[in-house]
């Protein structure tokens, strides 16, 4: 019988094994964590968004990065075949806003232990745990095995690299997967931190945990602007976070000078703003100019916005001038951050940068370095927008290399 290695018990990886067991291979699983699927368990805030029910042919449009290599993987395992290897091996799923397609039960535990469920069901499936790898066993530019950092060596037709990227270290992402490689000359793109928080040059810890729905914010590469998202922002302690800063982050490159606008009435045109802000101050005309502005946004907000205004906040509304009323309209509408950096690939969803795409075969995930050796998910230079789409991408390569 045929024997794969797959090395790390991650999302791709466990689809790997599971695709290389349908093929009548045996599979021994290397895992250095002592347990199975530790990012799986942190994904989607622990309810882990496994992939998005969009129609595949979608899914092209949320990733910025090589999504053309992608095409064979995500079409030969797409979001439906994913979907119902999951439900129909027990797990329920649900679909939510966006169509995030989660579990039932809100616990990304139970993805990880459906997929394992899955892989035990073969009796040619063996897995080791609290096992790293310290080399590739390389004959004639083919790949035949593993050196694991005890000394141990396992021999096989087939190696596959799951080993992840450099986010989330703690994770045991630690990107010795990409050193590996580099060593047996394969070309490693620049790595950075993707779908992670951006820190702004001016302080905002005193909004730290204030979400604030459906803002507007538009992205400028050294003026220019570059994109724009619409959704939900988080105020942190260093700066801001949430789905649309997380979705902008993948945008912003080394060297450059980035800056962010925020629109924090995208539903209202300016016009329509600033007749509302005439009626609120026409009924608090004897009030603060505070008063209006708390009935437009949360207090503490509020405060910051009139402060970076230079607008006394004491100062009644009957006296605000027109000059005054515009400076208030404009920062409603177009309230502007200078970005210091990115949250680093501690607190980074996913590595942008990898494994350059042009040395993988995008049919089976095949190095056309080393042969026999296969390589998978975010060790490639690959990735996708927030909404499931990473995930599914994890899989889809895994399962791709795990076939013959």
């Amino acid at each position: 019988m045929k024997k794969t290695i797959v090395i790390g018990a991650g999302a791709s990886g466990l689809l790997a094994c599971i695709s290389s067991l349908k093929q009548g291979r045996d599979v021994l699983l290397i895992e250095k964590n002592e347990k199975a699927g530790k990012k799986i368990y942190i994904t989607g805030k622990g309810r882990c968004n496994v992939t998005n029910n969009k129609d595949i042919s979608e899914f092209f449009d949320y990733i910025p990065r090589n999504k053309e290599f992608l095409y064979s993987s995500l079409y030969s395992f797409d979001n439906k075949m994913l979907i119902n290897l999951l439900s129909q091996n027990g797990l329920k799923l649900k679909v939510e806003r966006g169509n995030r397609v989660f579990p039932e039960s809100d616990k990304a535990s139970d993805v990880t232990k459906t997929l394992l469920k899955i892989c035990k069901k073969y009796d040619n499936f063996s897995v080791i745990y609290n096992s790293p790898i310290s080399d590739l066993i390389i004959e004639n530019k083919e790949a035949t095995g593993v050196i694991l950092k005890n000394g141990r060596k396992y021999y096989a037709d087939k190696v596959i690299l799951s080993m992840g990227g450099k986010s989330y270290k703690a994770t045991g992402s630690n990107g010795y997967g990409y050193k590996l490689l580099k060593k047996y000359s394969h070309s490693i793109t620049k790595l950075s931190p993707g779908l992670v928080s951006l820190i702004t040059k001016k302080d905002f810890s005193n909004l730290s945990g204030l979400t604030l729905k459906n803002v507007n914010v538009t992205l400028y590469e050294n003026g220019k602007k570059i994109c724009e998202k619409f959704g939900d922002l988080l105020f942190t302690h260093t700066g801001v976070s949430g789905p649309v800063i997380l979705f902008l982050s993948l945008y912003i490159k080394e060297n450059k000078s980035y800056s962010i606008s925020i629109d924090f009435k995208p539903a209202l045109d300016k016009n329509t703003l600033e007749q509302r802000l005439l009626n609120d101050f026409a009924k608090n005309s004897n009030k603060n100019v505070i008063s209006a502005f708390d009935l437009l946004l949360p207090k503490n907000l509020a405060r910051r916005l009139i402060n970076e205004s230079n607008i006394d906040i004491s100062k009644k509304i009957n006296q605000i001038t027109k000059e005054e009323r515009t400076i208030l309209l404009n920062i409603l509408k177009n309230f502007k951050l200078k970005i210091d950096s990115k949250g680093g690939f501690n607190e980074a969803i996913i590595t942008m940068g990898g494994v350059d795409v042009k040395e993988i075969n995008p049919k089976n995930m095949e190095s056309k370095i080393i042969k026999r050796l296969h390589i998978t998910g975010e060790m490639l230079d690959v990735y996708a927008t927030t909404g499931g789409y990473n995930l599914q991408i994890a899989f889809s390569t895994g399962y791709a290399a795990g076939k013959e």
